[in-house]
Formats: C-alpha cells, sequence, structure tokens
C-alpha cells in the first residue's frame, strides 16, 4: 500500500441500494457561486508513511479502509434520506462543480454557508436525517409526554426518530442502518483477524459486536488501551449533525498510524490533569470526579470518513463522549499532526497575514498553534460532565443544554485550552511565551469563524472573540487589524472560563441560551474581518496518499 495514490472520495463508492432511483435535480446554485466556493478549500497531498507497519497490520488496515468506505454511505442517509439518490443523478450527469461541491459536503447544503441549498432549494432538517423531516420540537416533547418510559430510547445516542401511523417511534441504529451495520461488523472481524496488535484485536472484535447491538460501552473501554502502531477509531461520535436536541451520534472513521515519539514528547501534559481540574476557576463542589486517564496519542492521518470528512476537515478529537467511560477511565486525546500542519500552512498562515497587526504576525507559531488544539482536546474532559439532579438521579450535561450544548463545550474547551496553557507553562511543561500564545490564539480565530456561527466551533469562536473585545482585551488598530491587551488578556479568559463552566455545572439551559444569543452574533468587527478573507482559503481538501 506505499506510495500508492489513494483518491478517497468514497461517495464514488455504490451508495444507492437496490431499486432506488435517480433524484431530479429542480434548481442548482449558479456556477460561479460553486466555483467560489470550491476555490475555498485548499487542494492538499496528506501523507502518512505506513512503512513502519506489519505486513499483517497492512492487511488489516486495507479491511478498515473497506469499513470506513461504509461508514460513508452510512454517514450520507443520516445526513438526509434523500443523499443517494441525489449523488446517482449528479454521477449520471457528471454534473462538475456540483458534484464534487456534494462530496465535500455530503449533501447539497453549504456547511459554510449557514446550509444554504446549492441543488433543490430545500432547507436542511434541523434534525437530519434523525427524525422525520417536519417533526418539530414540540411533537417530540409531546410523544414524550404520552410515553415517558420511552425517554431514554427517544433521546438515545443511537436511535432514530420515525413516524408510523401517526406516531413517533425510535428505532435502533443497528436495525434502522441495515445492511450496513451488518456489512462493517464482518469487515471488523475480519480485520481483528489480521492484525498482529492484540490490543486492536480487542478493540475491533468488540466494535464489531457493537455494530449490531448499539451497545458501545465496552469497545470505548477497550479502546482507550490501544497501544500498537494503529489508532483506529470507527462508530458512531459526535452529535453536531442534530441541530435540533444534539442527541444523535453521527457515524465517523479515522485510520491512522502513531507517531510514538512525538506522543511521548506531549504525553508530559497528561500527568497534570489532576492539577488542571483543582486549578479550574470555579467553586470545588462543581469540579469534575471523572477518570483523568488522558492518553495522548500524535499521529499521522491515512483516512477519514464520515462525519470528521464532511466539509471542514478534523485537526484533533477527543473520545470516547460517553460520560461513563470518561468517569470510570477518562478520555484519549488524539492529535492530526499532517492535518494541522497542512491546515496551518495552507489556511491558518494566509489568515494571520492579512488579520493581525504587525507585532503580534511576527510572533505567532505551528508549535503554539499545535499545541493549543492540544490543549483543547485535553480540557473537553475537564470540568463539569454529569450532574446530581435534586431527585438523586444523575444527568449528562449535554442532556440538559440540549441544542446549546456543542457550542458552550467547544467554546469552553477552545478557552481551557488557553487557560490550561498558561497554567503548564508556569510549571515549564512549555516554554514560557504568554504573548506568542495570545498572538497565536488571536490568529487562528478566524479560521474557526469562517466555518459559520451556526457550526459549533465557529459559533463558539464567535462567543469568544466577541467576550473579548467586549472586555477590551481584543482591539482593532487605527488600520484596521487585529491586536490584543496583554494586561487584559489572562483575566478576560479566567472570566469567560468561569462563566461557560458555571453554566455547565448548574445545567442552566436557559442562561445558556441567553448567553448564546448575546455572543454568537457577526459583529461589524467580525463582518470587516471576514470581508478581508475572500480570496483566502476556509480549509483543505485532502488527497490521501501512502
Amino acid at each position: 500500500m506505499s506510495h500508492m495514490l489513494c483518491v478517497f472520495s468514497t461517495l464514488t463508492a455504490v451508495l444507492v441500494v437496490a431499486g432506488c432511483g435517480t433524484a431530479p435535480l429542480t434548481s442548482k446554485a449558479p456556477v460561479d457561486y460553486l466555483s467560489k466556493e470550491l476555490a475555498k478549500f485548499a487542494p492538499v497531498e496528506l501523507k502518512a508513511d505506513l512503512s513502519h507497519l506489519s505486513v499483517n497490520d497492512k492487511k488489516c488496515l486495507e479491511k478498515l479502509i473497506k469499513a470506513a468506505e461504509v461508514i460513508d454511505q452510512m454517514f450520507l442517509r443520516q445526513v438526509d434520506p434523500q443523499n443517494p439518490q441525489l449523488l446517482k443523478t449528479l454521477e449520471k450527469n457528471q454534473d462538475q462543480p456540483y458534484l464534487d461541491f456534494f462530496r465535500i459536503m455530503y449533501g447539497p447544503w453549504n456547511r459554510l454557508d449557514h446550509d444554504k441549498p446549492f441543488l433543490n432549494d430545500r432547507a436542511k432538517p434541523a434534525g437530519a436525517g434523525f427524525y422525520p423531516p417536519d417533526m418539530t420540537k414540540e411533537e417530540f416533547e409531546a410523544a414524550l409526554a404520552k410515553n415517558p418510559d420511552q425517554r431514554k430510547r427517544f433521546e438515545s445516542n443511537f436511535t432514530v426518530i420515525r413516524r408510523v401511523k401517526g406516531e413517533l417511534r425510535a428505532v435502533s441504529y443497528h436495525l434502522a442502518y441495515q445492511p450496513y451495520t451488518k456489512q462493517i461488523s464482518e469487515l471488523l472481524e475480519e480485520a481483528a483477524a489480521l492484525t498482529d496488535d492484540a490490543t486492536l484485536k480487542k478493540y475491533l472484535q468488540l466494535r464489531s459486536h457493537a455494530f449490531l447491538t448499539d451497545n458501545y460501552y465496552e469497545s470505548d473501554l477497550a479502546w482507550m488501551d490501544l497501544n500498537g502502531d494503529l489508532e483506529v477509531v470507527i462508530g458512531p461520535y459526535e452529535v453536531y449533525e442534530d441541530n435540533l436536541f444534539n442527541y444523535k451520534a453521527a457515524y465517523e472513521a479515522f485510520l491512522c498510524v502513531v507517531d510514538k515519539p512525538a506522543s511521548e514528547k506531549l504525553s508530559t501534559a497528561a500527568l497534570y490533569l489532576k492539577e488542571m481540574e483543582a486549578h479550574l476557576p470555579i467553586a470545588e463542589e462543581y469540579k469534575s470526579s471523572r477518570g483523568l486517564a488522558s492518553p495522548i496519542k500524535v499521529v499521522q492521518e491515512v483516512l477519514s470518513a464520515g462525519d470528521t470528512r464532511a466539509g471542514v476537515q478534523t485537526t484533533a478529537f477527543n473520545l470516547p463522549n460517553d460520560e461513563r467511560v470518561r468517569e470510570a477511565k477518562g478520555s484519549k486525546k488524539v492529535m492530526l499532526k499532517n492535518v494541522a500542519q497542512a491546515k496551518y500552512d495552507k489556511c491558518w498562515i494566509p489568515i494571520a497575514h492579512k488579520l493581525l497587526a504587525e507585532r503580534p504576525l511576527q510572533q505567532v507559531s505551528f508549535d503554539m498553534y499545535f499545541n493549543h488544539v492540544l490543549m483543547h482536546e485535553m480540557s473537553h474532559g475537564l470540568g463539569p460532565g454529569m450532574i446530581t439532579q435534586p431527585n438523586g438521579e444523575r444527568v449528562d450535561v449535554a442532556k440538559l443544554l440540549k441544542e446549546h450544548y456543542s457550542i458552550i463545550e467547544e467554546c469552553k474547551a477552545d478557552v481551557l485550552g488557553v487557560y490550561n496553557l498558561l497554567f503548564l507553562m508556569d510549571r515549564g511543561v512549555f516554554p514560557k511565551d504568554e504573548y506568542g500564545l495570545f498572538a497565536t490564539y488571536l490568529g487562528g480565530m478566524f479560521r474557526s469563524i469562517r466555518f459559520g456561527i451556526n457550526e459549533a466551533h465557529g459559533g463558539g469562536v464567535a462567543i469568544q472573540f466577541n467576550y473579548l473585545m467586549e472586555k477590551g482585551a481584543f482591539f482593532s488598530d487605527s488600520q484596521g487589524r487585529l491586536d490584543f491587551d496583554e494586561q487584559k488578556m489572562a483575566p478576560a479568559l479566567a472570566e469567560l472560563a468561569h462563566h461557560v463552566l458555571m453554566l455547565q455545572a448548574t445545567g442552566d439551559y436557559a442562561g445558556t441560551k441567553e448567553f448564546v444569543n448575546k455572543y454568537r452574533l457577526m459583529s461589524p468587527v467580525m463582518q470587516n474581518c471576514i470581508d478581508k478573507l475572500q480570496d483566502a482559503p476556509v480549509d483543505i481538501r485532502p488527497t490521501f496518499i501512502y
């Protein structure tokens, strides 16, 4: 497999179930709009060196690549059940550039432009393909009130909601996405039989069974223990695609090779997790009792698929999301270094040159950018996770903050990323360079904001930017370029961290909604910056080479 060019537009695989026809194209966005939007994604070759893998692990990886192709098929349907037919039409017509953009966005909606349709003018349902497209929140809540014993199934990460004879019903993923769940299960069993790595074998065997039961707990625990050359994630994880409730998990896959020297270097930060939790700017009663095991892996991405491949590419992730696993064993941070370097070179630096004042521009660095990404992911595992209700029931914060959870969690992780980097600088874990950290933090703001402020990451950054502008920590100089007040930065960040952590600690849905509505705005300063970036790439469009 080494030296083989592998262009995984996996959506070109067979995605249409037998008997499905093509979907009509009733309207299209202008070609010049599509061309402009496609230009926002800088083409880049992502390379991963597989030469150190054993022969059997390479064979295992080939099976996993086939499984990742199936993940694409499943996620495409989660976005919208009509997607396979629409894709078939585009492929039949060889309809470029619409086909190219559909493959990037995994559907007919522009994820960078508030889900604006570029085909057929149909608005994207807030609940994507997880719920009936015309279902309202009120109908969902009424169904729960009528059937309180069904609440756990209705709110489960691993059920879709369907209307049957006028009544809402919860259908388990492993049934709703047949025959794909069975196909993936078989491929994972075959991959497990091939690998030399005992920890990977155990994970793949358990994960194979999980695709048939939707019980991912044991395989999530096993994933925490992976210690070989391959780092593999495959299954339903993030809930961002469900903009109705943030309940439903989307299928995704990461296939990576471990960079062991870099991983060992960064894992030092994990030794300070308990101290970082103790240092959080909230009262002791609100601090987490989660397990604080936090393996850190630096990897080279071989291939990604599904949710993580749609639109903006993932730089790092912190999993699993199951709070039971986090309380028992903590979470693992995986840093995709080849992706991070590509984004920094192709997207980050051009933005910084257009927006930053001269002094902060001279102090930005890839190392600081990468370290902030690391601490962002580590910070997801800090702070409130489960809340004890007055009746004694333990409830996941995400269930209480509902559709606002994802944006407030991404905001928290960003802010604590800086807050904790400062903490570790004081302890000599990272070189002490507060100015360089603040400059790099500010310089990276608009790469995320350009994703759209309705998206969890972009919206979370908009909150930070507007809050810090309000506090005078950020400002525009006389030439309209962005700068910061070094003396105001740390206090303002601590104040913001406190506010966001307390919203989570108290499960305050109303307060979170008010806070998000106040600060997740496209302010005149933000819009002026966005206007300057019309010709700068927003993200990368990877071709995987290995």
